[in-house]
């Protein structure tokens, strides 16, 4: 079914813009399909959520996974089938234990200094094909990736929302095994790919 629609997309390509080389095309197959597998992994793990009842639970942890992702970055699976497992193991289970956990407020403190501590060591995290070249935005994004962990502490120690509480600490929690060295070595994917390009490049 995939490889069926991804080859009339790029025939429609091809035929509707006859002056693009075939790198380029290669390029913007590469996009389409990182969106194909995106929406197939999506309506896969959102139709499993919907029937165990935890669709809200999903939505809400997703939400705050998100954030932190768009600065800590981190791995991803070397395949669409092997990310759709992940994805769907891990996600599933931690939507589901934010209905049923019960974290102490005194031990929570002890678990974001953990968590920043992981940040400042490893994050960003980046991947082959999307390697952080410049220093100046590794700096950065560490410290946007700190902030949003402050953030979430902050607000995990003011409010009594369970479900809330569980889902930003979670949310962290995934983030910081995705950017562990030790994970990367465990699914063999190099790390510190912007190393490849030299790491004085501001």
């Amino acid at each position: 079914m995939k490889k069926r629609v991804l080859n009339k997309i790029r025939k429609n390509l091809i035929k509707q813009y006859s002056d693009y080389n075939s790198d380029k095309i290669d390029i913007i197959m590469y996009g389409v399909e990182a969106l194909y597998i995106t929406l197939e992994k999506s309506i896969i793990i959102f139709s499993l959520s919907f029937i165990f009842g935890i669709f809200k639970e999903l939505i809400l942890l997703l939400i705050f996974f998100n954030i932190i992702r768009m600065f800590a970055f981190g791995m991803h699976a070397p395949t669409g089938f092997i990310c759709l497992i992940m994805s769907s193991a891990i996600f599933l289970l931690s939507a589901y234990l934010l209905k049923i956990l019960t974290i102490p407020k005194s031990i929570i403190p002890c678990i974001y200094m953990a968590f920043i501590i992981i940040e400042i060591l490893f994050a960003p995290a980046d991947t082959v094909k999307r390697p952080i070249v410049k220093k100046k935005k590794r700096k950065i994004f560490k410290l946007l990736s700190i902030l949003v962990t402050t953030t979430y502490f902050i607000i995990s120690i003011i409010i009594s929302n369970k479900v809330i509480i569980n889902a930003m600490l979670l949310s962290i929690l995934i983030e910081c095994l995705l950017i562990l060295p030790l994970t990367y070595k465990i699914f063999k994917l190099p790390y510190n790919n912007y190393k490849n390009f030299g790491s004085n490049i501001n």
